[in-house]
Parts: C-alpha cells; structure tokens; sequence
C-alpha cells in the first residue's frame, strides 16, 4: 500500500482547457464581426444584460478584445472585464487578462500570497464562458468607434 506523504501535484486537463476555449471561440463568433478595426468597440445587448467590446488588436490570425459586463447601478461591485485572445486559426479564445490578474498562469501553487485557485486560468475562462452567454442571442447589436 502507498502512503501519500504529500499532497499530489496539480495537473491540467489540457484536452477540457482547449474545448472550453473552443467553446467560447463559438461564441465570441456569434457577434464578433468579420471586419474590424483596432478601437472600434460596440454593445451586444442579449436576454441577460450587456456586454461592451472593444477592439485592442488586430492582426492576420488573431485578435486581442476587451469584454465588458455593463452593469447598472455597480457602485459597490466591481465591473466584470476580460482581455481575450480569439485565434482564428486554431478557433480558440483564451483569457489573457482577468480583473486585478494581469497575466495568467497556467498552473499556480496553493496557496499563495494572491490566494489564486491551483486552476485559476481555467476558472477564469470558464467565468468567460459564463459571460459570453449574456450575448449568445443577441437582441442587439450597437456598433460605434471611439
């Protein structure tokens, strides 16, 4: 019989990681569309509430977008807000920039001095799985350049 003297090793489960990233490139692609420039930024109004996007970066494979959740009256919570990577040639959208997390781990230590989850990169693109779904439907789709 093995005895466990230390706790084992968190590891990621690299194949749930890519298909929720995956799924989260189906729905960014629901609203995101085919031409944009760099600062262009719109409002995706679904069932649940609003979502404001910016364009940060454009290049031949990739985009970097802030996602916003508009929230009314947040005068004691903090706005939701995401930096993401879409890969169209891998079709893949990954969180690179989360809040006060301004770059992502694959894998922390537990615990830790910032109190991270060992799976926090999965939390979070998990959340942004969550906050996509406010725009899945879109009612509308409210598109003006800053």
């Amino acid at each position: 019989m093995k005895q466990q003297t230390a706790k084992d090793k968190y590891q990621p489960n690299v194949s749930a990681f890519l298909a929720l990233c995956g799924r989260n490139y189906a729905l960014i692609l629901k609203w995101l569309p085919d031409v944009a420039e760099v600062n262009e930024s719109w409002t995706v109004e679904g069932q649940f509430g609003l979502l404001d996007v910016t364009i940060i970066e454009n290049t031949k494979y990739t985009q970097l977008i802030e996602i916003t959740r508009h929230l009314p009256n947040n005068d004691f919570l903090i706005t939701p807000k995401a930096c993401v990577r879409v890969y169209h040639d891998a079709q893949l959208a990954e969180v690179l920039t989360s809040q006060q997390i301004y770059r992502l781990k694959a894998v922390y230590d537990y615990p830790n001095v910032h109190m991270h989850q060992t799976d926090e990169k999965y939390q979070v693109n998990a959340f942004l799985e969550e906050l996509l779904k406010i725009g899945c439907r879109p009612a509308k789709i409210c598109s003006s350049s800053v």
